[in-house]
Formats: C-alpha cells, sequence, structure tokens
C-alpha cells in the first residue's frame, strides 16, 4: 500500500469542531486518514459515514480503520450522499486524488510513470482517459483541456493529440504533449502535462458536476452548528467553494433602514475562514500540500 498523507488533518478537524456523540460524513474516504481522526474523536454513540467511489481505497481503509465498529461505507460519490443519511453535524470534502491513484502506474494519473490511460476514480465507470484523447472531437477535447486545465496551449496539444492518435499510455500522451509545446514553455518551471491530465482526470470522473451537486444540497444535511469543510486543490474547485460560501453566508436582503435590530434579517450560515493554506512544514513533509487551500462553513440558524 502507498503511504498516503492527509492534507492539513489538524485543520480539518479543528473546523470540524467535533461532537463525541456527533453523526459526521467523510464524504472522500481515500486512504482513511482524516476518517481515522474523526473516529478517535467520536463515542460509540457517534457515527461516521465514509463515501468513495474507488472501491480499492474503500478496501485498504477498512484495513486502517478495522478497531472502529460506529464507521458505515459507502461505494458511491459524495454528491449522492443524500440518499444515505438524513440531518449530520459535519462533513469533511478533501478533494484531491490520493496518493496510491498518483503513485500506482496502472491507475494512469501520473504523468510521470507510464501506464494505460485509465484515470477512473470508480473503476466501474465506462470512460476512461482512453476514450476522452482517442475518441474525442477535436471541439470537445479543446473544451475540456481549455475549461478544465485551464491550458493556454490547449488548441496546439489537441491538434498534436488529434494527429498522434491512437495514444495507449500515460508517457506516449506526454511525449505528444510535449512535442506541440514551444521550447518557451518547455523551459518553464512545472511539468508541462499538468494542466492536461489534470483536465482530463476532471473530465472522465466529472468532478466539477459532482462539487457543483453537492453545494447545492448541502446546506439540506446539515444540523445547527453543523460543520462543513473543503479541501480543494486548483483554482476551479475553489472558485466554486468560495462563491457558495459567501452566498450562503451573506444576507440577500439590503433593505435594512430603520429596523429594529430583531428584525434585521440574518443569514442561515457563517463562515469559519476566508481560505487557509498549509504552512510550510507541511509543505516539506508532503508537496501535494502545496496547492491545498481549506475553507469551511457552518449552518447557525436551522429551518
Amino acid at each position: 500500500m502507498t503511504k498516503h498523507l492527509s492534507i492539513m488533518p489538524s485543520k480539518a478537524i479543528q473546523m470540524l469542531s467535533i461532537k463525541e456523540d456527533g453523526i459526521y460524513v467523510d464524504g472522500t474516504l481515500g486512504r482513511g486518514g482524516h476518517s481515522k481522526l474523526i473516529l478517535e474523536k467520536l463515542n460509540s454513540n457517534g457515527k461516521l459515514y465514509c463515501f468513495d467511489i474507488d472501491s480499492q481505497a474503500i478496501q485498504e481503509s477498512k484495513e486502517v480503520l478495522k478497531d472502529y465498529k460506529n464507521v458505515e461505507y459507502i461505494h458511491d460519490n459524495y454528491a449522492n450522499m443524500g440518499k444515505y443519511i438524513d440531518k449530520v453535524d459535519g462533513i469533511l470534502l478533501d478533494l484531491g486524488v490520493s496518493s496510491p491513484q498518483f503513485d500506482e502506474a496502472d491507475r494512469g494519473f501520473s504523468y510521470r510513470f507510464d501506464g494505460p490511460l485509465d484515470m477512473r476514480m470508480n473503476l466501474d465507470d465506462e470512460i476512461s482517459a482512453y476514450e476522452v484523447i482517442n475518441n474525442y472531437s477535436k471541439e470537445r477535447l479543446e473544451d475540456v483541456l481549455r475549461n478544465y486545465g485551464e491550458e493556454r496551449n490547449y488548441k496546439r496539444i489537441v491538434s498534436k493529440i488529434i494527429e498522434s492518435r491512437p495514444i495507449k499510455t500515460t508517457l506516449e500522451l506526454v511525449e505528444v504533449i510535449k512535442s506541440a509545446l514551444p521550447a518557451k514553455v518547455l523551459s518553464k518551471k512545472g511539468h508541462p502535462a499538468k494542466q492536461t491530465f489534470q483536465a482530463i482526470r476532471i473530465e472522465v470522473n466529472q468532478e466539477l458536476d459532482s462539487l457543483k451537486k453537492f453545494l447545492e444540497d448541502f446546506p439540506e444535511y446539515l444540523n445547527e452548528d453543523g460543520r462543513l469543510v473543503i479541501i480543494s486543490f486548483h483554482s476551479l474547485e475553489d472558485r466554486l467553494v468560495k462563491r457558495r460560501f459567501k452566498n450562503l453566508s451573506t444576507v440577500q436582503d439590503d433593505l435594512r433602514i430603520n429596523l429594529r435590530p430583531e428584525e434585521i434579517k440574518k443569514a442561515d450560515f457563517e463562515l469559519l475562514n476566508h481560505g487557509d493554506k498549509a504552512d510550510q512544514e507541511e509543505i516539506e513533509l508532503n508537496h501535494r500540500a502545496k496547492s491545498a487551500i481549506i475553507r469551511g462553513i457552518k449552518r447557525v440558524w436551522q429551518k
């Protein structure tokens, strides 16, 4: 099992403000790091629901969490959690790809190791990176790279991909991407395939659609003082979270003039922070923490 380090674990647990008999959800179980920290703070009356679309992650996490009985594993997307839960006291989402997914070549997520073009978090899904790279139209593939990868050279890369089909492995794709880019881009810091791989992964797993659905639905899940904490890893995710949190914590009615204090409408939610990043010590231990941003919100008024 590849070692996985949870991102900002202390900060995440602190923001959840866990009640020992509360009901909590880890919407992105991964390898169980955050879940273990939550379970350590629960007594026998508390409960943790763990969601993941990666069945391998669930099996490995069961070993990590084998000493705990008050945990339920659900092989489904966190966006569907309303099918399984009612009201809870806290939800945690860590939107990053786990280290084993990145580091195991046969999962096809990494531009550093050669493997099949896969990138499916849920191995039961039909669409893999192979289909996206080899079967999408030029226009559709350009949209993916532009919108999900924010890749400036998307037209050059897509043209080279179309010309080079069929592309079968991750390192074949890396070479195609490199061949499409001018020398001044290749000389810049950072891997030239990073944004394209991110875009393909998001498309394969419909990651932003899942996040949008969850952000729309989650207010119905939280008890009064219930917390939602989200760790995101790129601007596309963080913008969605930041915008939704701002809307929920802001009163949309500006007609407050001449109102008595008890008449002023209050927002149902309150921000727990304005977006924090990992400290340098954590980044030195785990370079994947460098791009992470953690945001939290709590329900202060119950319907």
